[in-house]
């Protein structure tokens, strides 16, 4: 594998990302704002850059995994930007998760700056990120997409291009959605088990084998039970990420009641000074609004 890939942002999800294309044959320079970060992917055999503008000179593919919309504007535009540093022709994959629109727009300035924009969000969380398991979905053009698929399966298991400039974000929405109400209920499953007592391991067990089975009852229930809340994608970036959803869905018109509420549990967690919490830190408002805050003990 020839290509040079440029990886700008290295933190819970990017840094395991750049290792596994490291490993998978690339060669990879990443950037990331705290340095130590960086140096972590050059000793997994990757390159360490001082800046963005560094990282990106002769990449083939620039990838960048920051947490929100302004960081996104903000690493692609400037003296120090990609798009006045980045070579004629490049690809473009910007795997944070932000708003659709804004996805479009920063799609249409790296075109007309020469690359090939694909909005590339990505799912499954740190676990998925270490295994090279995650699920993306890509916007922008069919040519380009096809064009780092190799890329792609590096880190990556489930791989679908779902449509042109702003797709990709439109449905991580969507997932981001989804995620955000199995969390919900299955925090307060777990509170209506825990309040008459059952054996919560068996009963975590056999829901897991029905219906109410999930990969977020998988990855999420035993973290509720023992209260272990150490971050693999933080509460506050889910926030972040509700944000999105309620207002692309208001845009659309679409009505998401359910949505709505869960952000509102989410935003309550983040306002308590937990957003630095993993997500199924939601627990904690169910305990709370139950007067059973055993997660306080």
């Amino acid at each position: 594998m020839s290509k040079k890939i440029a990886f700008i942002g290295l933190g819970i999800m990017g840094l395991p990302m750049a290792k596994n294309l490291q490993a998978a044959g690339f060669s990879v320079t990443g950037y990331n704002r705290t340095p130590a970060k960086a140096q972590k992917l050059a000793e997994a055999g990757g390159t360490a850059a001082a800046s963005v503008a560094e990282a990106v000179a002769g990449a083939d593919v620039i990838i960048t995994m920051v947490p929100d919309s302004p960081d996104v504007e903000a690493v692609l535009t400037g003296d120090d930007g990609v798009l006045a540093n980045a070579e004629k022709g490049a690809v473009w994959i910007d795997n944070s998760t932000i708003r659709p629109d804004v996805a479009r727009e920063l799609a249409e300035q790296a075109r007309d700056a020469g690359l090939r924009p694909l909005d590339a969000p990505v799912s499954g969380g740190e676990q998925g990120a270490i295994d090279a398991a995650l699920s993306i979905m890509v916007g922008g053009e069919k040519a380009d997409f096809d064009s780092v698929r190799d890329v792609f399966e590096a880190v990556g298991k489930t791989i679908i291009h779902v449509g042109p400039a702003g797709s990709g974000q439109t449905v991580k929405a969507a997932n981001q959605l989804i995620v955000a109400g199995n969390i919900q209920m299955l925090a307060e499953a777990v509170i209506f088990l825990e309040a008459y007592g059952v054996d919560m391991e068996s009963a975590l067990t056999v829901l897991g084998g029905g219906l109410a089975g999930s990969k977020v009852l998988d990855q999420k229930g035993q973290k509720m039970l023992e209260r272990s809340f150490e971050p693999g994608f933080r509460l506050e970036l889910h926030h972040k990420d509700m944000g999105i959803v309620t207002a692309a869905a208001r845009e659309a018109g679409v009505v998401t009641p359910l949505a709505s509420a869960v952000a509102q549990f989410i935003a309550s967690t983040v306002q308590q000074g937990n957003g630095g919490l993993d997500h199924s830190g939601l627990l904690t408002v169910v305990e709370q609004l139950s007067g059973r805050s055993k997660s306080q003990d």
